[in-house]
């Protein structure tokens, strides 16, 4: 077993935020360790962002987007929730006609499903961990270090995510599917069981089910068409962003866009989403994807259409990576 894995026997302790991590998303900015606190700060009412730009950090369990009907411990969630709400330890969000993007580790998005529900298990840095109840949920990573542990918990099983890529969770029928990356399933305390990409695995504990291969129909499902259109967004968000903040100081994290009125990622170098949206400095011409044309080439028309923007932007509002 890997020294970075949390296994299941460890979900019920309050396990607090690691340090390591935030030094490994600061890097030489030697900042980190002292600004790591500030993840256990709710973030700040929407009225007040330029008021807290630059000053709160958002913490994994922060409402990205929601849209439809989104309750979050039976309370409905609007519009003015995204960016201002956090999901606590304990605390249960459920869809109905509706759906909801929530942040979790830097660079990493958690997709609800309409008809669906999920808890918040350990809304920290390191370990991040949150179940799903009912219904689907989708994760995109677009980047994730070696310090992180990202964990779904699905029919009482552990799989943590260990590479970049997009992932689907069914708790109807207990399933993870692997689009792109890989996964480690613990079937029983202590043995894991891989998931590579085009591959799904049906989650039962104590049993070591073997992995199947799979081809999506991207036709069908609609929970990665969706995930689709919500990651080409946050690429045009951190087209819009990035060339404000990008250079001495920098820091990797989320970026508020008061524009498109969500965090997007704004890394340290050019990366693609899994779905081959080209995230800044590269631009959008022509990058990535995989599985064909239905993950996308990019979009270059946009590139220059939010060119405006660039000039507009004061100031912004910047967090999960300077923790």
């Amino acid at each position: 077993m890997r020294p970075w894995r949390i296994t299941t026997a460890l979900l019920g302790v309050g396990l607090l935020c690691a340090p390591a991590f935030a030094a490994g998303q600061a890097g030489a900015g030697g900042q980190a360790a002292s600004e790591a606190q500030n993840y256990g700060q709710a973030a700040p009412p929407v009225e007040n962002y330029q008021q807290y730009q630059n000053n709160v950090i958002p913490n994994p369990g922060t409402v990205n987007y929601v849209e439809g009907a989104v309750y979050l411990d039976g309370q409905p969630l609007g519009r003015n929730a995204v960016g201002s709400t956090q999901m606590a330890a304990g605390q249960v969000l459920q869809t109905h006609e509706g759906k909801a993007e929530i942040l979790l580790n830097p660079g990493i998005y958690l997709r609800v499903n309409d008809h669906s529900t999920v808890k918040m298990i350990s809304p920290y840095i390191t370990p991040t961990q949150i179940a799903i109840l009912r219904g689907q949920a989708s994760v995109e990573v677009d980047q994730l270090l070696k310090q992180n542990v990202v964990q779904i918990l699905d029919h009482g099983v552990t799989t943590q995510l260990v590479k970049a890529g997009y992932y689907e969770f069914n708790a109807n029928d207990g399933r993870a599917m692997v689009f792109k990356g890989q996964a480690e399933v613990e079937y029983a305390p202590g043995k894991w069981a891989e998931i590579k990409g085009d591959h799904e695995m049906t989650l039962q504990q104590g049993v070591k089910e073997n992995e199947a291969k799979f081809r999506p129909d991207p036709r069908e499902d609609l929970l990665m068409q969706w995930s689709k259109l919500r990651s080409q967004y946050l690429a045009e968000a951190n087209e819009q962003m990035a060339p404000e903040f990008y250079g001495p100081g920098f820091y990797p994290g989320w970026y508020w866009d008061p524009w498109m009125w969500d965090y997007t990622f704004i890394g340290a170098g050019p990366f693609y989403s899994p779905f081959g949206w080209g995230f800044y400095p590269l631009g959008w011409d022509g990058w990535g994807g995989f599985y064909g044309g239905f993950y996308g080439r990019g979009f270059g028309g946009l590139h220059g259409g939010f060119g405006g923007f660039h000039g507009g932007i004061g100031g912004g509002f910047h967090g999960g990576g300077r923790g």
